[in-house]
């Protein structure tokens, strides 16, 4: 039997990010030692369950809000926490907002607001065209977003792709960013780690698994520690990127225009921090050397023991190590 406390706990595989939800404003991140294994399964409409195998992660809860409000042809769906400095969390590819839900409650414990919106087209955010999946378009949103919100000074971070378009965001709007943060290795540096490169010479796009098998793939790529996930929960997720595989060949192709686009950016204005983890598998550590040159001044740390999505398997590491980033920027 599944523990009633866990029961609107979920996991959701979108390439590239696991979300961690609750179905209601609170959220609490569960305590488990390494090695052992959580499995979760409901039945709802989107996938409804798997298994985590994680090392040790304290408990975390707070109050997030989830909200929403129309941008340009759309709506967007955004989770808030905590009050005080305004930090801004963007996901990574075909990923969604609740990823950070373990690092908001750190953020907002500390004395930050913290925002994460699911990124215009993804996840509950809807009726965006096909377009607005150009990473610039995005940034164009967002700074709508933001100004709805009445915010005049925030620190923005992102995950993968997402920190990528916190980057094009501090570039467009130095004024208003105080400080610019990659939780975990961002899309536009490095080419990607030869599992990836190899996977795709293959026919196979890890990221848009079919069938269940590159499914499999797709999960040893993202995590240090892979979990167990019940067959019926890859079929179903399976069956996603089926369905709509036109949609998710459409923004791979899309996304894929930026792969060198943080080494072309002019110099930062803004203090800037990059949180790599050394096992991770989609950028290789290796080429950490290539962001000091395409991020001149920029605070690097290499996580150990840490894969690709640092802001779920390393959330506490994480968020230690932005909130000391944050400290030392407090004044600007």
């Amino acid at each position: 039997m599944i523990n009633s406390s866990i029961s609107n706990i979920f996991f959701t595989f979108c390439s590239g990010t696991i979300a961690y939800q609750k179905h209601t404003v609170g959220f609490s991140l569960l305590k488990v030692t390494h090695g052992l294994l959580v499995i979760i399964v409901l039945v709802v409409s989107v996938l409804v369950g798997s298994g985590w195998l994680n090392r040790a992660t304290p408990a975390s809860t707070c109050d997030i809000a989830t909200r929403s409000t129309q941008i340009g042809s759309g709506t967007l769906s955004y989770n808030q926490a905590g009050t005080g400095q305004p930090i801004l969390l963007l996901h990574g590819l075909f990923a969604e907002k609740e990823q950070w839900n373990g690092m908001m409650c750190e953020l907002a414990r500390a004395g930050y607001q913290a925002i994460a919106p699911d990124l215009p087209g993804y996840a509950k955010s809807t009726g965006f065209t096909v377009k607005d999946y150009a990473l610039e378009n995005q940034v164009a949103l967002l700074h709508q977003f933001v100004e709805q919100l009445k915010i005049q000074s925030l620190d923005v971070a992102g995950s993968s792709m997402g920190g990528t378009i916190a980057a094009l965001y501090s570039q467009l709007y130095p004024n208003q960013v105080r400080s610019l943060a990659f939780i975990g290795s961002p899309l536009g540096v490095t080419n990607w780690a030869t599992s990836v490169r190899k996977s795709i010479i293959e026919g196979i796009n890890p990221f848009i698994p079919i069938p269940k098998e590159q499914f499999d793939l797709e999960i040893s790529l993202l995590f240090v520690t892979p979990p167990t996930i019940p067959d019926e929960v890859k079929t179903e997720k399976v069956n996603d990127y089926v369905n709509r595989n036109r949609n998710y060949q459409q923004t791979w192709d899309i996304v894929n225009l930026y792969d060198d686009v943080l080494c072309q950016l002019p110099h930062s204005r803004v203090p800037t921090l990059a949180i790599w983890g050394q096992e991770d598998k989609i950028y290789d550590i290796r080429d950490v050397d290539r962001s000091h040159r395409c991020l001149p001044g920029s605070q690097i740390i290499q996580l150990p023991k840490a894969g690709h999505l640092l802001l779920i398997e390393n959330a506490q590491e994480a968020a230690s190590n932005y909130l000391g980033f944050l400290k030392t920027i407090k004044n600007r």
